[in-house]
């Protein structure tokens, strides 16, 4: 008996206390959205991926983009299959996963995203099934949202387990920023948002950013709204796009390399000390949405 429980603590040991398949949790999904376009949400998805992915957490990274799809630009990469071809192909989603840097995986976006909404009942099942495998594949899901919500892409939002708020200093993001927020809060109370501020001249600019935004949510929709972090103005993060190569492994060292890596930080220790309070899980939301 001594010698099967000290081979039991060896193999636990050995797997670095990861729990057994059979118990394997489903992927924490969340919605990355903006207000409009232009204020570097797409960015900023692929880099927190990144960081999650090196720090030992398996991201799948859909770009869900209708039509302006740009993961794989700002990788560099020329897309073989979008999510389109899981509909029009006899190919799985398996199959239209790609492999980034670091060993992220991401998915294309594509001109027809809306048409998964309008599917008949085979294939949204068949999508379903599909997302459903891979969401125990994985520990994270982002869904990069086109700027705005719309009543289609406002489904997959609503079924996250959180979302992220990306917006700049300026008033028309700011306002924008917030009216997508209303959109999301109008329809699920329920659903925690985290605000990113992006391209912040300085961090006192970025925070009383923040604080206005927190105080207009707070006063006319009666919700908090987490600060997770903010990123600054770096001439580095246009330079690595015009190169095509996400901005936290061109330069490491840069400003918002260094802001990105502390946000992740910040938002591990957050997920890791506090309860879910939700109880429904991204798939089995999904799926009730779908009805």
């Amino acid at each position: 008996m001594n010698d099967q429980a000290k081979m039991l603590r060896e193999q636990v040991i050995q797997s670095k206390y990861k729990p057994p398949s059979t118990f394997k949790k489903e992927a924490r999904a969340i919605a990355v959205v903006s207000g409009k376009g232009g204020v570097g949400k797409s960015n900023f998805s692929l880099n927190f991926s990144l960081n999650l992915q090196k720090r030992g957490y398996k991201v799948l990274l859909f770009d869900m983009d209708i039509g302006m799809a740009n993961i794989d630009i700002l990788l560099g990469n020329t897309q073989r299959y979008n999510i389109i071809h899981l509909f029009e192909s006899d190919i799985s989603m398996e199959q239209i996963i790609q492999r980034g840097p670091e060993g992220i995986s991401y998915i294309a976006g594509g001109s027809g995203l809306r048409d998964i909404f309008q599917f008949d009942e085979q294939k949204r099942s068949h999508f379903l099934t599909q997302l459903q495998a891979l969401s125990y594949q994985y520990d994270y899901i982002l869904l990069d949202m086109g700027a705005g919500i719309t009543t289609e892409s406002l489904q997959l939002v609503l079924s996250c387990n959180e979302v992220f708020l990306v917006t700049t200093c300026e008033p028309t993001a700011m306002t924008d920023a917030y009216s997508a927020l209303k959109f999301i809060h109008n329809h699920d109370q329920s659903i925690p948002f985290q605000l990113i501020i992006n391209r912040a001249i300085n961090a006192k600019h970025a925070k009383n950013t923040a604080v206005r935004l927190q105080s207009v949510t707070q006063q006319f929709l009666k919700k908090g709204l987490s600060h997770l972090g903010s990123l600054p103005d770096d001439k580095y993060v246009s330079k690595a796009v015009m190169e095509q190569t996400p901005f936290t492994i061109k330069y490491p060292s840069c400003q918002a390399s260094r802001a990105i890596k502390e946000l992740t930080g910040s938002y591990l220790i957050e997920r890791n000390s506090s309860v879910t309070k939700n109880t429904y899980t991204f798939m089995t939301k999904l799926r009730e949405l779908f009805r």
